[in-house]
């Protein structure tokens, strides 16, 4: 396969460069430090996004925090999502992290669609108040300066049709000082449903000049990727639900912009040996019977689009130990290989539209400077 894409260039993230410009979503409950380190086996040098991590309950110490934000000894170039719409406590959670040289990236979450973030007017809320987004980002970007955190920010084309942002957004964290921006192309209310609307990446890099655009949404495979950045002429992509129960997409990607073939999807034969490595890792991870309870829903991305029929699916989903998971892996035969377009299934979320939540009178003005109370949901993961 020869790339479309011979003008690409390198990610800058600070001093950190990044070829081919790959970005791994953080996803709630999913981009641990077991999964990344799976995902850099087969595509190393890329940025794998740890899941969000609330300010609050950063700065607060926070026990269930500081077990999400745990990185590998091989983690080279440590990422992390933050999630908060107080600028002070974020500050303060930046700071705490700089102090302790504890990352070198942080990406800033204004896309998360979840009732229980945007309610309290976190998350894909954020951008409505245009004052205080600004306010969010140049004081991240300030707090990060002295310790070499550059900044990115991720977010949505917006609340709903009526309620459409994307380019103001994008242009207020670029004037912020942000290092890079990333638009998932739906509406907080569309959620995964129906197809991303990559013609409002295209938009938002005619509007943005300085700094890199990254594109989200529905890149199931290599080709996707190289067909986004032909298309809409963003900087690089961000994969989210793709490489569900699928870590080598970022070996694929790679080869994909270096203009090399792309490996055939794995047997079964070969999945099963990953799902076992993933399933370990994650029990040393979580160091007690919850890394394999986390594990169950990996089994069914894993299975997707592999003709096993649905009482193995069932029985992956039930299990309670490594041994079961390993005397299943046995017992299936290692030569089935996908379905004609099973890489294309949708892993993940899939529902939508949805009601967004927001705070009562939230739409009414978008300069105010309110902060939301957000200091009760220490223990939120959202996505």
């Amino acid at each position: 396969m020869t790339s479309p894409t011979t003008s690409l260039k390198p990610l800058q993230l600070g001093e950190h460069s990044v070829w081919p410009p790959v970005v791994l979503a953080p996803m709630a409950g999913v981009t641990n430090a077991p999964f990344r380190s799976l995902c850099r086996k087969f595509g190393p040098g890329l940025v794998y996004v740890n899941e969000m991590i609330m300010a609050t309950g950063l700065v607060h110490g926070n026990k269930k925090t500081d077990t999400m934000m745990k990185f590998g000894a091989d983690e080279t170039f440590r990422s992390l999502q933050l999630y908060g719409s107080d600028p002070a406590m974020l500050t303060r959670a930046i700071e705490k992290l700089g102090r302790a040289n504890a990352v070198d990236h942080i990406d800033l979450n204004f896309g998360c669609p979840a009732p229980k973030v945007t309610r309290r007017g976190g998350g894909a809320a954020v951008p409505v108040k245009r004052q205080l987004l600004r306010a969010i980002v140049t004081a991240a970007v300030k707090a990060g300066e002295p310790f070499g955190i550059p900044i990115t920010c991720k977010f949505r084309m917006g609340i709903n049709e009526e309620v459409i942002t994307y380019v103001e957004t994008g242009q207020i964290c670029e004037e912020s000082g942000a290092a890079a921006i990333a638009l998932h192309a739906r509406t907080a209310q569309q959620h995964y449903a129906p197809s991303a609307r990559w013609e409002a990446i295209a938009e938002l890099k005619q509007a943005v000049h300085t700094i890199p655009v990254l594109g989200n949404g529905d890149i199931w495979e290599a080709a996707d990727a190289l067909r986004m950045v032909e298309q809409t002429q963003c900087d690089g992509v961000v994969i989210g639900r793709g490489c569900l129960g699928r870590p080598w997409l970022f070996r694929d990607l790679i080869d994909a912009f270096s203009g090399k073939p792309i490996s055939a999807t794995p047997t079964l034969g070969e999945v099963l040996p990953v799902m076992v490595e993933h399933a370990e890792a994650l029990m040393e991870h979580l160091q007690d019977e919850r890394g394999i309870r986390d594990f169950r829903k990996h089994t069914g991305w894993y299975l997707t689009g592999y003709p096993v029929g649905g009482e193995v699916r069932r029985k992956f989903s039930e299990i309670t130990s490594l041994d079961d998971l390993r005397r299943l892996a046995d017992s299936l035969d290692p030569s089935i290989v996908i379905v004609e377009g099973g890489e294309r299934i949708a892993r993940g979320h899939t529902n939508g539209p949805i009601k967004v939540a927001l705070p009562d009178g939230y739409l009414d003005d978008r300069d105010d400077m309110t902060i939301p109370n957000d200091g009760d949901v220490m223990a939120l993961s959202g996505g």
